[in-house]
């Protein structure tokens, strides 16, 4: 299958360019300055330069708070711009796998929510989410995969990991809130499984996050602890951190619809975070060989 990556620089992207690279497939890949989403004929010429058979879309603007005093720009990259590759994708005969968010939420949710749950966004960047959502499944029936996922991390950050590593680094005190749950979720687990779902050519909407769930305190505390790291680490209340975006306090995503295919649930958001760590020092580990 020839797949096309868009946002292919993005966390999510190199991972995926990097496991298709390694994989029966042909990729391409195109970041920001390759195309904009939201204008037709730039979507256009890559599609056709490209001639994909299938297209996953990790291009958004994930600036969260940003997203609320610029909420035209965010718009256009997580509304219109799902919408006009929806539309280019449908002229060409084109599968498109939209990545989406658990934002499209309010939060108050008690238990693991389910694919079929109603949506109800309180921040401006869930609300454009859930409107490319939408614009997909309005423009592509039978031929999309809306594709949500949570706490996402991996490759070069930005990210929560990379986060609290360098402030723990820095020695400065870490105060995390433990009152937000969700499913943290490593890009190398999620990459291959969006291949697969790619492969499997099921239509609908997917949950797809790491198995389990914790808090941020609780990431946070795993982070420290994985990395062998000893750092002041203090649990704080939402309100004692305000942002101009809400976040849902619980936020943690069932992945009914994957496991209803037969396939087995993405592993454990714990054992990503040692292998991602892992990487990481190998990585570094090389990066500093004479």
């Amino acid at each position: 299958m020839r797949i096309e990556v868009i946002g292919c620089r993005g966390q999510l992207g190199r991972e995926l360019m990097e496991v298709l690279e390694g994989s029966s497939h042909e990729a391409s890949g195109h970041d920001v300055d390759g195309v904009d989403v939201a204008d037709p004929a730039s979507v256009a010429a890559v599609l056709e330069a490209a001639r994909p058979e299938a297209v996953i879309n990790c291009a958004a603007w994930t600036a969260v708070d940003t997203a609320e005093s610029e909420p035209e720009a965010a718009w256009q990259v997580n509304a219109t711009g799902p919408r006009v590759l929806a539309e280019a994708c449908r002229d060409r005969g084109i599968w498109l796998c939209h990545l989406s968010t658990d934002y499209v939420f309010d939060g108050t949710a008690t238990e693991p929510i389910p694919e079929d749950a109603t949506p109800h966004p309180r921040s401006a960047y869930g609300r454009g989410k859930l409107a490319g959502e939408e614009a997909v499944r309005e423009v592509l029936p039978g031929r999309h995969q809306v594709v949500r996922t949570s706490w996402l991390y991996g490759q070069r950050g930005p990210n929560f990991v990379l986060t609290i590593l360098r402030a723990a680094g820095e020695g400065r005190p870490l105060r995390v809130v433990d009152d937000q749950w969700g499913s943290p979720t490593w890009t190398g687990h999620l990459a291959p499984a969006l291949i697969r779902l790619l492969e499997l050519a099921a239509a609908g909407t997917y949950h797809l996050t790491g198995s389990g769930s914790t808090s941020w305190h609780g990431f946070a505390e795993a982070i420290l602890a994985a990395a062998g790291i000893r750092a002041a680490l203090e649990p704080i209340p939402t309100s004692a951190r305000p942002a101009p975006a809400p976040r849902p306090a619980y936020s943690v995503l069932d992945n009914r619809a994957w496991r209803e295919l037969g396939e087995a649930p993405l592993p454990a958001w714990e054992g990503g975070l040692r292998t991602y760590l892992r990487r990481l020092s190998e990585s570094h580990a090389t990066q500093s060989d004479p």
